[in-house]
């Protein structure tokens, strides 16, 4: 039974003819790690000002530790945000900056010196409480931000792509981080990212939303696996699409056909009917890549010409043509190197997936992909 210690029921939030958010809702369980993913303007941020309270939703209900927050201003609210450029007071030291909001409370000042010791201890920041914030990096000026929002022991901790102006090292080491701090302190985090990856390694369930609308709801490993809508699959890195009309249903098996008359295969619990238009979509990953047609001969295997090969440092990618003029992108491990070596622009290639590799998107009329649409896809690669 979820136990939601912030939930918005029905929420519109429009900046003049724009809808940040259209009827949204949402519950976030109590003590989890929810990540906010989406492109920008896609109500991420929105979320966070209206449950902080710094912004009005114009219709709907929101709800904190099961309280209406609608007559609560910021200040009465069992919340605390990071920025994604920290906010800090450049004319305070670290201490004056972490006290801050503790001297705000007319707490005592023994009460105060160890609540910011405490609070400094848990994001290693010991021995630095006199330094002014000008000689700290970029990620002790974060932990200082995060120490200033965790020193007021919120039940809910708002993060704003706080992560965002960190150098890529420094900010596979903040997630670590912040994942610790989670563990530790089991509050509840809901933290705003455009950064797919950084929403997978992080999170307890990940939000991707889309023009001020939920698309999914789940793991990160669901998110990943199986996108429930076009528009998931694109965003988390799906780059093969094909057009085509199932053309038979055959015990484990459904048979589709592309425009340009390739046939191809998905198992049978894909959701389309015979007849019926859909979009089969394979993750690049999934493609096997060879130059000699594999035995024995998969379900589906296209024949094809490299025209780019790309190398990402821990993979590679191939865009391949295929005989009917659609390019597909395949990728590896470099780990795989020695057996790829060979595959050069210009090569004669063939590509191959299991038929349960394949992510089906019915057509619908109206908006394509909708709730209703949810792909199916057994036993889908999370690589």
């Amino acid at each position: 039974m979820i136990d939601p210690i912030v939930e918005l029921r029905g929420v519109t939030k429009r900046y003049g003819e724009h809808a940040a958010l259209d009827e949204f809702s949402l519950q976030v369980c109590r003590g989890e790690f929810l990540t906010l993913l989406g492109p920008s303007g896609s109500g991420k941020t929105t979320i966070l000002r209206l449950v902080a309270g710094f912004e009005e939703p114009q219709a709907g209900e929101i709800f904190i530790e099961g309280k209406d927050a609608a007559r609560l201003p910021p200040y009465r609210r069992n919340v605390n945000t990071v920025f994604q450029h920290f906010a800090l007071f450049p004319h305070l030291n670290v201490f004056q900056n972490v006290a801050f909001g503790l001297e705000q409370k007319k707490l005592r000042r023994d009460e105060v010196r160890r609540r910011v010791r405490n609070v400094l201890e848990l994001v290693e920041l010991p021995g630095k409480e006199d330094r002014s914030t000008n000689q700290l990096s970029g990620g002790e000026k974060q932990r200082v931000a995060l120490a200033r929002a965790l020193v007021l022991e919120p039940a809910v901790l708002l993060l704003d792509e706080p992560l965002g102006a960190l150098d890529e090292k420094l900010r596979k080491q903040m997630q670590v981080e912040l994942k610790r701090l989670h563990a530790r302190l089991g509050i509840t985090f809901i933290f705003v990212t455009h950064d797919q990856q950084e929403a997978l390694v992080m999170s307890d369930r990940v939000a991707v939303l889309h023009r001020g609308h939920l698309e999914q709801l789940g793991t990160g490993e669901e998110i990943y696996a199986r996108p429930r809508t076009r528009f998931v699959a694109e965003f988390m890195g799906v780059e093969n699409f094909l057009d085509t009309q199932c053309v038979a249903r055959d015990g484990d098996a459904c048979r589709l056909e592309t425009l340009t008359g390739l046939t191809l295969w998905t198992d049978a619990s894909a959701a389309v009917v015979e007849g019926a238009r859909a979009t089969i979509a394979v993750r690049p990953e999934s493609l096997r890549i060879t130059l000699a047609s594999p035995e024995p001969k998969p379900a589906n295997l296209l024949a094809g010409q490299v025209v780019e090969t790309i190398f990402e440092g821990g993979s590679r990618r191939w865009i391949v043509q295929i005989s009917t003029g659609e390019r597909l992108v395949a990728r590896d491990s470099n780990s795989l190197a020695t057996a790829r070596e060979q595959i050069v622009r210009g090569s004669n290639v063939y590509l191959s997936w299991e038929p349960a590799r394949s992510l089906v998107y019915p057509q619908t009329a109206g908006r394509e992909n909708a709730k209703d649409s949810a792909p199916r896809a057994a036993s889908p690669s999370t690589k």
